[in-house]
């Protein structure tokens, strides 16, 4: 049996299935001190002081510590913008970092013997805040006269991007037929299996050690680092298992405050380990979201379906603080363009600073929000030509060859064609046995266009059931401009055959599977069992610098590094060089930056694509969306493992139906009010749709093996094929989501009128 293609058991499932793997949560050591974060809980507010004595005389507090303590007072992964803690007299760092700007801002860390002593001892800080203007309107914040967020910018909007190809008026005046309307999509809360939580010591040696989940072991330690103003090497970061992420761990949490808490105790002659746990509500409010955004697109068409015209505005809240939004917007700004041809392209982009918790990464990066506006165009389009969606996104869609709205040639492997053929084929049943994707309803369904009344009847009523497409395409790895790296080293040991591989590799097992791929990349190379295989992961004090688990990126990037490594390491080995040890750094080719006038660039290094099939079902009486069934036909370019990638694209539906239909994340001039699961729902194992997962292999001619990164494409395509089938089911467009059933009965009402 090869290691590659092959659906061995994850490394990783026996010890989580039989709970042997540890969590941060999980993890205790002796003399264990605990800590407790207090939060702003104000959106806008200036901290006049903070009298911490009630606290420090607590029962069980062994330490206090505010601002005055963090040796440099701001961070950010890519904007140095945030106070680690806000409040006066630190040293250096942000000149107002007494603002709170949201309520999950970090105002004070107390430290007790025992966590109900800590939580106790937190509530008896006194701080003194005077309350600020608030803005928590995207739109209103770019307005003249708006309240600043940060008092020492001109105004709110972050960065603005701007792409111009060809004419866009001449091409609305070449159109037979425009499309104008205005999109909204909402945050989205990740809601991981466990919330944030670690525990940080001394070690040995004198260095900090942060035992924490999270995405980028390396990224991680270089904001603890320059936080405290140390050298990177007295900073060790480790992560033991990962209960979930999908992006909400790559910005702090409890990182740096873990470390400062750990180490000015030390300096105290305290040399006593310090733990934290947040709760659900301290993980809701005090980690980012999906950017909610604001998409206006006006599109033009000639009579036979070729898109002449592309003008498209696009907003994002980015919330209080940067995060990744520039990174989530230089994404978005493509993707709000679908994964089409089009001569004529006018985008302005931007993200928008409000007092709103931030927005930052989560599985699909800027791609949602963007192709959920570019495929209801096309949707719209169709209709309006009397047309075939899907014919007309193949009359439109990219091939080898074809010019990006940023003037670059699209990267090789260019496969939107095959994968929408491939889902036309699954619709009309040539795929499955003849068998009809859209099962016949159980009782008559009246005309989706014909008027209704809703009754007090609660009994079930009549069903409304309609199927919708949409396709895209994500970027795999970092990309406009960013230099991306991968390191991983192999070591091969043994006496006539080797019989023992050790990986070395920086790589974040967050649930995905990372390490199992990695494993059988490395054992495919070689040429020996995975089991054969031992990997030390995700620890910087053992590896060298991977990147984060983000941008569909690790499966290409390692799979890269650690085949360079094994291929190195092997050859060394034919030459009777016992043990023989390799390391490869791994570089892609290189991408470029928008140009600011223009947005000419060649943003990506490769993407992957997908195009999804939905079936819904209506109820007209309480406006409840049910997803009955999901075709998703994704490339991959090589399945190394096909379970996981069929677990990928589960996983990916099940999380896109939540965003569509349920997942309602609520701010109200700044202050969240969905801040538990009891209030924020999302899917269970009831709502979530049979999948059925069509995996495509085309290889990737970048690619380790032929294989794409393909994570979070089966996300991004969900939500706008859900709403096509809603209007395909009730005759009614849907421009903003979730499709809660308020939004959706009353819709359905006013349309009805």
């Amino acid at each position: 049996m090869r290691a590659v293609g092959s659906s061995i058991p994850r490394v990783d499932a026996r010890h989580k299935v039989t709970g042997e793997a540890l969590y941060p949560g999980d993890i205790d050591r002796p003399g264990q001190l605990w800590l407790r974060v207090v939060f702003a809980e104000r959106p806008h507010a200036r901290i006049r002081g903070i009298d911490t004595s009630a606290a420090m005389a607590a029962p069980g507090v062994v330490a206090v510590f505010t601002a005055a303590d963090v040796p440099n007072n701001v961070y950010g992964l890519n904007t140095l913008d945030q106070p680690v803690l806000c409040g006066p007299g630190a040293p250096r760092g942000m000149a107002d970092a007494d603002i709170v700007r949201f309520v999950g801002d970090q105002v004070a860390l107390v430290v007790a013997e025992t966590e109900t002593q800590a939580n106790s001892a937190a509530r008896l800080l006194q701080i003194d805040f005077e309350d600020l203007p608030v803005v928590s309107d995207p739109l209103a914040a770019m307005q003249p006269g708006s309240p600043l967020v940060h008092g020492y910018r001109d105004n709110n909007v972050l960065l603005e991007y701007h792409v111009r190809t060809g004419d866009v008026e001449a091409g609305f005046a070449r159109a037979d037929v425009v499309v104008e309307h205005t999109y909204r999509t909402g945050a989205q809360e990740h809601a991981y299996l466990q919330p944030e939580a670690g525990l940080s010591y001394i070690d040995a040696l004198g260095r900090i050690v942060v035992v924490v989940a999270g995405q980028w072991v390396h990224e991680d330690r270089q904001q603890i680092a320059h936080a405290l103003g140390l050298p990177e090497d007295q900073v060790v970061v480790r992560y033991p298992a990962i209960g979930g992420a999908f992006g909400g761990r790559e910005d702090m949490s409890v990182q740096i405050v873990l470390a400062l808490a750990a180490w000015r105790l030390k300096q105290r002659g305290i040399d006593r380990p310090v733990k934290t746990i947040w709760s659900r509500r301290e993980s809701i409010i005090g980690h980012h979201k999906r950017h909610p955004s604001v998409v206006s697109a006006k599109w033009g068409a000639t009579r036979d379906g070729k898109l002449v015209a592309q003008q498209v505005d696009f907003t994002s809240d980015c919330g209080a603080y940067a995060y990744t939004s520039t990174k989530v917007l230089g994404n978005a700004t493509l993707a709000c363009l679908g994964p089409y041809v089009c001569d004529n392209v006018h985008v302005d982009a931007r993200t928008v600073y409000t007092n709103n918790v931030p927005g930052g990464a989560y599985r699909g990066f800027g791609g949602p929000q963007g192709h959920f506006a570019a495929e209801l165009q096309m949707d719209r389009l169709a209709e309006a030509l009397g047309m075939d969606p899907l014919e007309l996104r193949l009359r439109n869609a990219w091939h080898e060859g074809s010019l990006m709205a940023t003037r670059s040639v699209l990267p090789a492997g260019v496969t939107i064609v095959p994968v929408l053929e491939r889902l036309a084929a699954e619709i009309s049943g040539s795929e499955n046995g003849g068998q009809s994707p859209r099962p016949s309803p159980q009782s008559p369904v009246p005309s989706p266009h014909a008027p209704f009344l809703t009754s007090l009847d609660a009994s079930a009523g009549r069903r409304l059931r309609g199927t919708g497409i949409a396709c895209c395409f994500k970027n795999v790895g970092f990309s406009l401009g960013y230099r991306d790296v991968c390191n991983a080293t192999v070591e091969l040991y043994g006496t006539g055959e080797i019989e023992r591989v050790v990986v070395r590799h920086a790589a974040a097992e967050v649930g995905q599977g990372t390490h199992t791929v990695m494993a059988q990349v490395a054992a495919e190379v070689v040429g020996v069992p995975p089991e054969q295989v031992e990997l030390i992961v995700q620890d910087t004090a053992e590896t060298e610098n991977s990147g984060s688990v983000s941008a569909s990126r690790m499966t290409f990037m390692a799979g890269n590094a650690i085949k360079g490594a094994a291929e190195q390491a092997l050859a060394r080995w034919q030459d009777e060089e016992r043990p023989a040890i390799a390391h490869f750094e791994y570089v892609p080719r290189a991408t470029t930056p928008y140009d600011k006038l223009t947005g000419q660039s060649d943003p990506n290094i490769t993407h992957g694509y997908c195009a999804q099939a939905v079936e819904v079902e209506v109820d007209p009486d309480t406006g409840h969306v049910h997803v009955l069934q999901v075709i998703s036909v994704n490339d991959v370019g090589r399945a190394i493992n096909p379970q996981q990638v069929e677990g990928q694209i589960e996983g990916a539906v099940a999380q896109s139906v939540g965003w569509t239909t349920h997942e309602n994340f609520v701010q109200r001039d700044g202050r969240v009010l969905t801040d538990q699961l009891s209030t924020y729902l999302i899917p269970t194992v009831v709502d979530v749709a049979n999948v059925k997962s069509v995996i495509l292999e085309i290889p990737d001619p970048q690619g380790p093996l032929g294989a794409r990164g393909m994570a979070e494409m089966p996300f991004i395509p969900t939500a706008p094929a859900i709403v096509a089938a809603v209007h395909d089911a009730t005759g009614v467009w849907f421009d903003e989501i979730p499709l809660t059933p308020e939004r959706v009965w009353r819709g359905l009402r006013a349309a009805a009128r």
